[in-house]
């Protein structure tokens, strides 16, 4: 496993394991998987309803506590300091946990300062070991690091070989905040998995359009979290630290960038009327 260190001297694996659309009845199992495969890192959230399940997952994966990276995030619906501080409170509970390794407030939306506030005062006493963002494109990232105490720590973003989001990892890499993707696989989309670049690149590895993929992903200091529910799966996705793709072929996967999202764009009002409308665990909610 590589690990990146966030600005505030905390560790973070550079691959972890996301539970994004895992159902309750899969959660506990698939978490428990990941674990015994090597995964050290589990991504949750508010809204994706399975807190609970990822709790027990850890709880009774024999996986010390300590040696377990877990993220999860403060959804829309509780967005401002009152709310969020309760849901903060809430996470901890249902997540069986004293602390936890890293919170993001999911979107951008909302009184995300409130938000923030709360955060921050849940960072100062011990609950949360680093607090982030997700979906935050450079306009609001920049806006929320100029104005608060506590830089962010991580900025989750829909990043993938066809948005390589070069100008938001820029403003990252500005304000020393870790860029983490959310569907490194842009969810199958433009017949990811059989890309003729890909798998071209990949076959000179022994490896699939997938691990490639994420491997250069983690080659461009990008954290990823490919999510599977199929416990070979994941020990494929987790099998991408035994090569280092050539500059050469860093260059051919960089040439794929088409540098606009494939699921949606925050700059969309509708997508904003969307997701604010959203209540937790409803609807998709990357």
């Amino acid at each position: 496993m590589e690990y990146v260190t966030l600005n505030n001297g905390i560790k973070m694996p550079m691959l972890g394991y996301g539970v994004y659309q895992v159902t309750n009845d899969e959660c506990e199992r698939c978490v428990r998987d990941a674990l015994d495969v090597g995964y050290r890192s589990i991504d949750t959230a508010q809204a994706y309803g399975n807190e609970e399940a990822v709790g027990r997952g850890i709880k009774n994966s024999g996986v010390k506590r300590d040696d377990i990276f877990l993220t999860t995030k403060v959804w829309v619906s509780n967005g401002g300091y009152e709310n969020a501080k309760k849901s903060i409170e809430e996470s901890l509970k249902k997540l069986d946990t004293e602390y936890i390794d890293l919170l993001l407030i999911h979107q951008p939306f909302n009184d995300y300062y409130g938000t923030w506030r709360a955060m921050e005062e849940a960072y100062k006493i011990g609950y949360l070991r680093a607090i982030g963002v997700s979906n935050f494109y450079p306009d609001r990232l920049v806006d929320l690091c100029r104005f608060v105490e506590v830089t962010p720590a991580v900025n989750q973003v829909e990043t993938h070989v066809f948005q390589q989001q070069k100008k938001a990892h820029e403003y990252m890499e500005k304000y020393e905040m870790q860029h983490e993707s959310w569907g490194p696989f842009a969810e199958g989309r433009k017949d990811f998995f059989t890309n003729p670049t890909l798998t071209e690149i990949g076959a000179k590895y022994g490896k699939s359009a997938a691990q490639t993929a994420l491997r250069f992903l983690i080659q461009s200091n990008v954290v990823v979290i490919p999510k599977s529910t199929h416990k070979e799966r994941m020990e494929q996705n987790f099998d991408v630290f035994d090569f280092t793709l050539s500059g050469e072929d860093i260059a051919k996967i960089q040439a794929l960038d088409e540098g606009e999202s494939l699921v949606f764009s925050h700059y969309d009002p509708a997508t904003v009327e969307m997701i604010t409308g959203l209540h937790r665990g409803k609807e998709r909610v990357s």
